[in-house]
């Protein structure tokens, strides 16, 4: 489980395919020293595997069905990526319980910079939409982030300087494609909603039966 919160960030230098693999180098001075091989890392959103670490740098594989949802097969030589190691459970919550399973990519629509600050619309799926709400939690690329506004096709973010400072959000434009992951407990809920409207309350029948007499 991550946090939503880029603790760095890292210049790919290697992306080879093997068959239906892609294996990745990232060079991440800070990070690469507290990760150990078998640790799970996000990667611009997406929950990695450490397959080998140095002091500087550490490799990560991803198959063909992590490609074929995110951004992930789209990173080359020089790309710079969001990073956040695995929370511990001491950890501050400073963003929001993400997982690093990304629902859907989504392109960005709409830009508009308001004096250091800067609003980004993206235009994701329904699938994706359904769970959003103004002022509820999403990660985008890994960072997790507060939604502004939720129209029918699409969504609003504001990210302040210091998220623009830190994050690869700074380089997004018009077209640009993100990772998307919903809050989980939004998924939850219309899970729970959706059974109790289809079936009533899950109460058992000895517990009935108990509370009769």
């Amino acid at each position: 489980m991550f946090t939503g919160i880029v603790t760095s960030l890292g210049v790919v230098k290697k992306a080879r395919a093997r068959g239906r693999v892609l294996e990745l180098e990232m060079e991440a001075p800070r990070l690469a020293r507290e990760i150990e091989v078998g640790d799970s890392v996000s990667v611009n959103g997406v929950c990695l595997t450490a397959t080998r670490t140095t002091r500087k740098a550490f490799s990560a594989q991803a198959m063909d069905e992590t490609l074929s949802v995110t951004t992930i097969d789209s990173l080359k030589k020089g790309s710079i990526v969001n990073l956040e190691p695995a929370a511990r459970l001491s950890d501050r919550i400073g963003g929001h319980m993400v997982q690093g399973h990304i629902d859907h990519t989504a392109p960005v629509v709409r830009i508009e910079d308001l004096e250091g600050a800067r609003r980004i619309w993206f235009e994701p799926p329904e699938a994706v939409i359904r769970y959003l709400v103004p002022k509820g939690s999403i990660a985008i690329d890994g960072v997790s982030l507060t939604i502004v506004e939720v129209g029918r096709t699409s969504f609003q973010v504001a990210l302040i300087p210091h998220t623009l400072e830190v994050t690869t959000l700074r380089d997004l434009s018009v077209g640009s494609v993100v990772n998307l992951e919903v809050d989980v407990m939004a998924k939850y809920v219309e899970k729970f909603v959706t059974a109790f409207n289809e079936r009533g309350p899950a109460v058992s029948n000895d517990f009935v039966e108990r509370d009769r007499h």
